[in-house]
């Protein structure tokens, strides 16, 4: 990985266009600003930070999209090479604990950072199992420490797979198994099993098809911590776009890029909406991927991911959301949970491989109100919930499906999820489908975690940082290498203004 100490200035004459004021863009922004490059930043919308951004309904408060931060170093690095320090702009808090998950038997899991507790709730729920806890920690220790520096690298050559980091790391990979297989390693129960695979929801994949490597997401959250920022998420990229903005980068909001301009097989600014012409000596690209180029980028200008090539690739899920603004509070009721189905097993492959909506489905709620008395009025709660469905290639009418959909997740809401009285004290909602990811949000085929990450789609695999189809172009955001999920997306955004800084010296 390219590094570069915050003092580094360089006296660059270079002008950097990044299209679109997400987590990606914004770390790239950060650091290209901080080192003297001259960087205009164009999103479309009216507020900066894409599905990292906000929106209100009436006095309540609602993330679009992440709400569980983790890895705060990579963040805390992206300022730290910028010249800043992330608690100058954010206010950051630690939850125990981390969640509540509840399976259908009505057992409960409260996973802490404080291994007293997590020994009491663990012994608690599956007798035995701390002990497989203490080995899982151990042994993920060692994977997780092998293959994050593997993450940094830029996979845009075929011989990057054979540098030294990767190669250490190859023994620990578990590639040739699934994410279930592994916690087998640690746990008898298979609920037990499941506490430490849901996280491949994060990734919008199976724990029964995601490769063994994703068991350092778990481990991530149970080494590092699981926190909340003040405002929510959001919060983060405004303080990013501060950061920007300090480093006399601009931000240009409501002003959506038409196209790229590509000349010579060289791309050399972007065309506005507004029919104005920038020109760039980088253009980054913070788009969701597929998205960017079906829109933005003219087809005669891709041989490789060509629009067939884009529909054939494996996807994500999609997720049916649903925010509430509930004027009473649960102050029993922890600030994340999972809830899971009965046949847990069944409800990930009717979402990923028969693209159906489940009967009995899983889902998760954000109780934010518990922590942040920020987000809501005096006695009042946000309550934002995600239900994983499949992406759009499953052709569910979400027209028809809509308010079924939202009455059903009410109902699992107040029977499963212990909401009691919830439904009478509803005052705000919104409802998001993938029909919305994709109309609203420009989220190709509704798939909010972008490319599916199995191995024949990462490192490599992805669309690489600096990007294939021709020069002085960049990519970032869950789109790329490392991949979806807030850390890996602000990796992306080092990786990628690293390679411009490369091409300077």
């Amino acid at each position: 990985m390219v590094s570069h100490s915050p003092d580094s200035k360089l006296s660059s004459d270079k002008r950097v266009i990044i299209i679109g004021a997400g987590p990606g863009g914004l770390s790239a922004g950060m650091l290209l600003a901080s080192k003297g490059y001259s960087v205009d930043i164009y999103e479309k919308e009216d507020k900066v930070g894409g599905r990292n951004s906000f929106f209100k309904l009436g006095d309540y408060t609602f993330d679009i999209g992440p709400t569980f931060l983790m890895m705060k170093d990579v963040l805390e690095e992206v300022f730290v090479k910028s010249g800043k320090r992330l608690e100058d702009f954010v206010e950051v808090t630690q939850l125990d604990p981390m969640y509540r998950l509840r399976f259908a038997d009505g057992r409960e899991l409260y996973p802490s950072p404080d291994k007293e507790k997590m020994k009491r709730t663990m012994e608690q729920f599956s007798p035995g199992s701390f002990n497989g806890y203490l080995k899982y920690l151990k042994k993920e220790e060692t994977k997780y420490n092998k293959l994050i520096p593997c993450l940094s690298i830029p996979y845009g050559r075929i011989k990057d797979f054979f540098k030294k980091t990767l190669l250490y790391a190859l023994p620990y990979l578990d590639a040739h198994t699934n994410l279930y297989n592994v916690l087998c390693r640690y746990f008898n129960d298979p609920d037990t099993r499941i506490a430490f695979t849901f996280q491949a929801k994060y990734i919008g994949m199976s724990p029964w098809t995601a490769p063994g490597l994703f068991s350092i997401i778990s481990y991530i959250e149970h080494g590092g911590g699981i926190f909340h920022v003040k405002g929510g998420l959001n919060r983060l990229s405004h303080g990013m776009a501060e950061a920007v903005r300090q480093a006399d980068g601009r931000i240009h909001l409501s002003t959506p890029v038409k196209k790229v301009i590509i000349e010579n097989k060289k791309a050399t600014g972007v065309e506005l909406e507004n029919g104005r012409t920038e020109n760039a000596d980088y253009v980054v690209i913070n788009a969701d991927f597929a998205h960017a180029m079906t829109h933005i980028v003219d087809q005669k200008e891709r041989r490789k991911w060509t629009n067939e090539k884009l529909m054939s690739k494996d996807y994500s899920c999609s997720t049916f959301m649903l925010y509430l603004g509930v004027k009473k509070e649960f102050r029993d009721i922890p600030h994340h949970s999972i809830i899971f189905a009965k046949d847990y097993k069944r409800n990930i492959n009717e979402i990923t491989e028969d693209k159906i909506l489940s009967e009995d489905f899983s889902y998760y709620v954000q109780n934010a109100s518990v922590t942040d008395k920020t987000l809501a009025p005096e006695g009042k709660s946000t309550i934002y919930v995600l239900v994983p469905v499949p992406n759009k290639k499953g052709r569910i009418d979400w027209e028809k499906e809509r308010l079924p959909m939202r009455n059903r997740v009410i109902e699992a809401l107040i029977t499963k999820g212990g909401y009691k009285g919830l439904a009478e004290n509803i005052e705000e909602e919104k409802i998001v489908t993938p029909d919305d990811w994709e109309k609203e949000h420009s989220v190709y085929l509704g798939a909010t975690f972008n490319l599916a990450h199995s191995i024949k789609q990462m490192l490599y695999f992805r669309p690489h940082n600096e990007f294939e189809e021709f020069k002085n172009c960049y990519l970032v955001g869950g789109g790329t290498h490392p991949g979806s999920g807030l850390p890996t997306i602000y990796e992306s955004g080092k990786i990628s203004a690293g390679l411009i800084m490369r091409d300077e010296k």
